[in-house]
């Protein structure tokens, strides 16, 4: 079946890392293999810009919505449409997918998160992180250094931004919140952070599926090399299919 005969769903996929290079290219591998799914990769504004990273994304949602027939393929379906994160962008992709319950969007329908080792944390030092604080990906101290430099002054890591579950969560118990898969490592210090976001959202009677590869090291997608690399690709394949086939 030839690109132009078949819908393509809309993917967008937001990142927060210091792999941009590697990970552009795991994107032009990633392409063909996720058998044609459109991808689009979104950056956003970095220091000193006053903007906040999820406000950037939301806009190009916002802006996809309305003008979507001038910027995508005619045959793009955008009632089939994912955000998609790696660590950091991991929270991204949530916190998206929440202004996304609460907005009135015309044409886009988010039909699922894939939430990739996202970088979830909170004030209480989980068992993982103490384990595995030394970690060269993710080591404890340069975490929460990076927290104190973007959560807002006066706030801790139990901030609704980081700790999306904690005692300032917002409840999303009553909103229409898509599918979400998380992809879990067991060398990553942030699982156990990562295990109370799937808890949190069956708890809170969403659809979402855990998947944890046992060897993988925060970011370990980011390397074709490494085993877990093409059963990663399988299983967001295979979850989106499933959600389109709805």
């Amino acid at each position: 079946m030839s690109q132009n005969s078949a819908d393509l769903p809309w993917k967008v996929r937001l990142f927060a890392s210091l792999f941009s290079f590697t990970f552009k290219i795991m994107i032009r591998r990633s392409d063909g293999t996720l058998n044609r799914l459109l991808l689009n990769f979104l950056d956003y504004k970095t220091s000193p810009s006053p903007d906040k990273p999820i406000d950037d994304g939301f806009d190009v949602i916002k802006f996809i919505d309305k003008s979507y027939l001038e910027v995508l393929p005619n045959h793009a379906n955008l009632k089939h449409s994912f955000v998609a994160g790696d660590s950091a962008g991991g929270n991204l992709a949530h916190h998206m997918a929440l202004k996304a319950c609460k907005s009135e969007l015309s044409n886009i329908k988010l039909t699922g998160v894939i939430a990739i080792q996202p970088f979830f944390g909170g004030e209480e030092r989980t068992g993982s992180e103490i384990k595995l604080s030394r970690d060269p990906f993710v080591p404890m101290d340069t975490t929460d250094w990076m927290w104190r430099s973007f959560l807002p002054e006066g706030s801790n890591r139990d901030h609704q931004a980081s700790n999306v579950f904690g005692p300032n969560s917002v409840d999303i118990s009553e909103l229409k919140f898509p599918a979400v898969l998380v992809i879990i490592g067991g060398l990553d210090p942030l699982q156990d952070w990562q295990k109370r976001y799937y808890e949190g959202l069956k708890k809170s009677g969403k659809e979402v599926y855990l998947v944890e590869y046992v060897n993988a090291f925060h970011s370990f997608h980011l390397f074709p090399c490494v085993p877990e690399f093409s059963l990663f690709i399988k299983e967001v394949k295979d979850f989106m299919q499933k959600q389109m086939s709805r």
